[in-house]
């Protein structure tokens, strides 16, 4: 099966969040799986300057504002995967992050800038671009690939299925509506059955509109989607495809997340022989300028500082849980009022809470690795990773029950799940784990569950197979203009 994957991130060349991290480790597992996997990726200087052995494909000429656009067709480092990269200087070289310029706001031609990635894949799957390569699937990856599908759409011959995956509804890639003219679509696109999303053009809707099939990162963020709480008002449109949206939970890379193998902690472990994570723990308060306390509970958080992941819930428990014997190591970057917060706790708490602004991606390892527990109190949470992440190297997750963290974590046997998205909730969750550390034999043996789970990419290749195949079905019923 020719799988073609479309997105705007991946790891470890450009990075914002989890995205980066399945787009890099699910295409070799399909690959490993049996599948004829290859990439679409916008040509951004990280990209650019990474991607092995680039060649033309064909120069597409002016396209979405850009006057040169043209293909390339090179190798992935590490995985080797073949990659396909649109180079379109005006478009994508140029400083700051994928979707927004060095002082935060977003790119003014984001629009242009991610109808072209999509148009370019409808391109690739219509026999119209490299004609010794047709992909069967086009696996479209959250908004900035949405498009894709309503360009397939749009081109009845396209014989390719189309698959677009939600990594995270709160993102949905709004635009005027009046820069419909844009896009080159046939009018009917524009109407609320099509883009249009209260007066704007929403690309992800996009996605859930015209793709064969719909997958969000975990069975239960797919249900929570569908309704108003967690549906960002394209609730009614993922209850309107029923049974066609489905969640398929997300996986790690289980060789570059091994504590077993990790370069970036000074001594390796497994569920067997657990000292180097015990070493790992005094190195790691010495690192961050904590106390070097063994009896203290060592809960590190690794996140974006934002009010989704419900760090205020921690920032709100520290008066109480410092005394308790809790100290809270964080890595991230985000909100500035929360990286402000956290920097004074630092102050008000010496030695039991320290903050690292920014972030660093040897330094998340050693926190992992080294912490007792990982807190993931966010208010909703598609897939969440760092939780498999603690999983994996043993230390405890406390997470609130949302989303993929109610899928991967099982209170009382593998971490703490709490359910209000509440200061008071969050704390008792904690102290749990904290009274539970107290017994060294059940700790152990909690860590060890969590460490024995698979959580490799394996069954999610195969998962995302049948859903081809089911894609494949639903588009074989579709009807398509002669020839």
């Amino acid at each position: 099966m020719r799988v073609l994957h479309v997105a705007a991130e991946i790891y470890p060349l450009v990075k914002t969040g989890g995205l980066a991290d399945v787009v890099a480790a699910l295409p070799p597992a399909l690959a490993a799986a049996g599948a004829d996997v290859r990439l679409l990726l916008p040509g951004l200087p990280p990209i650019l300057d990474a991607v092995q052995s680039a060649r033309p494909v064909i120069d597409i000429g002016p396209a979405f504002g850009a006057l040169r656009a043209r293909l390339l067709l090179g190798r992935m480092p590490g995985s080797q995967l073949p990659v396909y990269i649109v180079e379109a200087p005006h478009l994508y070289k140029r400083a700051g992050g994928p979707y927004q310029a060095p002082d935060g706001s977003e790119w003014p031609d984001n629009l242009r800038r991610f109808a072209l990635l999509g148009w370019v894949a409808a391109h690739l799957a219509a026999e119209d671009a490299d004609a010794a390569w047709v992909p069967e699937i086009v696996h479209a990856h959250d908004w900035h690939a949405a498009m894709a599908c309503a360009y397939i759409a749009d081109h009845l011959p396209t014989a390719a299925a189309t698959v677009f995956t939600v990594h995270n509804m709160a993102f949905q890639g709004l635009f005027p509506h009046h820069d419909w003219a844009l896009l080159g679509l046939s009018s009917r696109f524009m109407s609320p059955a099509g883009l249009e999303f209260h007066g704007q053009l929403s690309f992800m809707k996009a996605g859930l509109k015209f793709a064969d099939r719909v997958t969000t990162v975990s069975p239960n963020y797919a249900r929570e989607i569908s309704t108003h709480e967690f549906g960002f008002g394209l609730d009614g449109v993922i209850r309107g495809r029923g049974s066609e949206v489905s969640g398929i939970l997300n996986g790690i890379d289980d060789k570059v997340w091994n504590p077993a193998t990790d370069a970036a902690l000074a001594e390796r472990y497994d569920a067997e022989r657990l000292e180097g994570k015990r070493s790992g723990r005094r190195a790691l308060q010495r690192q961050m300028g904590l106390e070097v306390d063994d009896d203290a509970l060592l809960v590190a958080v690794v996140s974006r500082l934002t009010s989704q992941k419900g760090l205020d819930l921690v920032l709100g428990a520290l008066p109480a849980l410092v005394p308790a014997g809790v100290q809270i190591a964080v890595q991230g970057t985000g909100e500035p009022a929360l990286e402000a917060a956290f920097r004074m706790a630092e102050q008000m708490h010496p030695g039991r809470v320290r903050a690292h602004i920014g972030y660093d991606e040897a330094r998340a390892h050693q926190l992992i690795a080294g912490a007792d527990a990982i807190a993931v109190p966010s208010r909703f949470e598609p897939c969440g990773l760092t939780q498999m992440y603690g999983l994996r190297y043993g230390t405890v997750p406390i997470v609130r029950r949302v989303g993929g963290l109610a899928d991967t974590v099982t209170d009382g046997a593998t971490g703490f799940v709490f359910d209000a998205a509440s200061t008071a909730a969050f704390e008792a969750a904690v102290r749990r784990a904290l009274a539970a550390r107290s017994d060294a034999e059940a700790w152990t043996a909690m860590m060890r569950r969590g460490m024995a789970q698979d959580l490799s990419w394996d069954h999610a290749a195969r998962d995302y197979l049948a859903l081809y195949a089911a894609a494949q079905q639903a588009r074989a019923a579709t009807p398509r203009l002669a020839g």
